[in-house]
């Protein structure tokens, strides 16, 4: 609490440490949901400049980290935003993907790398969604409401990302 106090105080070295503590886990968190190093070197700086516009208002009801990775994926979200986020609304007639894969899982050789790769070739929507759903742990009610879209939506994106990602991933085999 300390160093946030004195970043309150606009203390350039609190400044300075409290960045390098987080600067790197929230860059990768920037990286996952835009998918281009340029973009997310971008958004970091940007919401590294609201964290510290705004740490007056932070009030210590969650971690300092939580509250920056907040800041973190609002950025990012925003300027997909401005990039026309594209999501599709859910139609209740489609139904959901189904659960079969088209390829033999078994057979597929995953590295990190791949899985990267293969996330960064998602469109902004699914990839976004993906993110927050699954490696960020945020739930489709909270995905809605950070996106401003329907859960049914947040819902299909996640189920649409995932047989893109199988199927992208099919094509590394």
């Amino acid at each position: 609490m300390k160093l946030v106090d004195a970043c309150k105080r606009q203390d350039r070295r609190a400044q300075q440490k409290l960045y390098s503590q987080y600067a790197r886990a929230m860059y990768n968190i920037c990286l996952r949901m835009l998918g281009n190093d340029a973009d997310a070197e971008d958004m970091l700086q940007n919401a590294f400049v609201d964290v510290f516009l705004k740490i007056d208002s932070y009030r210590g009801d969650a971690t300092i980290g939580a509250w920056i990775k907040r800041i973190v994926i609002n950025t990012c979200i925003n300027h997909l935003k401005k990039r026309r986020l594209d999501t599709t609304e859910w139609d209740d007639r489609i139904g959901d993907q189904p659960a079969e894969s088209s390829y033999d899982e078994q057979h597929v050789s995953l590295s990190v790398d791949k899985v990267k790769r293969a996330m960064s070739e998602l469109p902004d929507g699914y990839r976004t969604v993906f993110s927050l759903y699954l490696i960020e742990g945020y739930d489709h009610k909270e995905i809605a409401g950070i996106m401003g879209v329907t859960e049914a939506t947040s819902k299909s994106q996640y189920s649409r990302a995932k047989q893109k990602l199988r199927d992208i991933l099919a094509e590394y085999a």
